[in-house]
């Protein structure tokens, strides 16, 4: 079995063939930058979420862990951020008119939701470009594989006895920068409806939290105008 020398065929390439593999390469290398930095915010955010709501439900009086949150609240992310967005909020409206109502429900409800999308926003930053690499990786790869045809092509055109050796270094080049693209393209597609999964999960489990949040101030509101 012979053994592919990508480099010598990468260094016979025409000019243009190492110009699209060099690019291709540098998607690459982006492309996994941005998964690896993307993934591991997900799994931060996911398991910040899952610690924080435990806490959250465990009894604890929510003054008590807005004032935990307040010595850190630079590192607070996901649903922790969230709920202090809100209950900073409650304790402002609360310490002017003294009471809970309605329309401090709904004000409260309104910056909880600008919290959540200030999160998806930073969750689903760089994810837009793992879309777009996935997208065009191919077709720059495809621009190579012309340009490889077209120079093989080219080599029979000069001679009058054609041989292998001669159309073998264009269809070598031609099928190296598809493979290329391919290879730059599959994880980054995959990467991208992989991550946009995931963000939507956590996204639904935050608009929950907000909806669980609102029903004990809806409860404690109607507890003490009963009261």
């Amino acid at each position: 079995m012979t053994n592919i020398n990508i480099l010598k065929i990468f260094l016979q390439a025409s000019l243009l063939v190492k110009l699209i593999i060099f690019i291709l390469i540098c998607l690459s290398i982006l492309s996994w930058t941005i998964i690896i930095c993307c993934a591991r915010n997900v799994y931060t955010a996911k398991n910040s979420a899952v610690a924080f709501e435990k806490k959250f439900w465990s009894g604890i009086e929510l003054s008590r862990i807005y004032q935990e949150n307040k010595i850190c609240c630079n590192a607070l992310i996901g649903s922790e951020q969230i709920f202090n967005s809100g209950f900073k909020e409650y304790l402002r409206l609360h310490r002017i008119s003294n009471q809970t109502n309605s329309n401090t429900i709904k004000n409260i409800n309104r910056i909880m939701r600008i919290s959540l999308n200030h999160e998806i926003a930073n969750l689903e930053r760089y994810i837009p470009f793992l879309g777009i690499i996935g997208s065009i990786s191919p077709y720059i790869g495809l621009l190579g594989t012309i340009s490889g045809i077209i120079h093989a092509f080219t080599s029979l055109g000069i001679v009058k006895q054609t041989t292998l050796q001669m159309v073998a270094p264009g269809i070598a080049e031609a099928l190296i920068t598809t493979a290329i693209g391919l290879f730059t393209a599959i994880p980054a597609v995959i990467a991208y409806n992989y991550l946009n999964h995931y963000i939507n999960i956590l996204e639904q489990n935050y608009n929950n939290f907000i909806e669980e949040f609102i029903v004990i101030l809806y409860r404690q509101t109607f507890t003490k105008e009963s009261k």
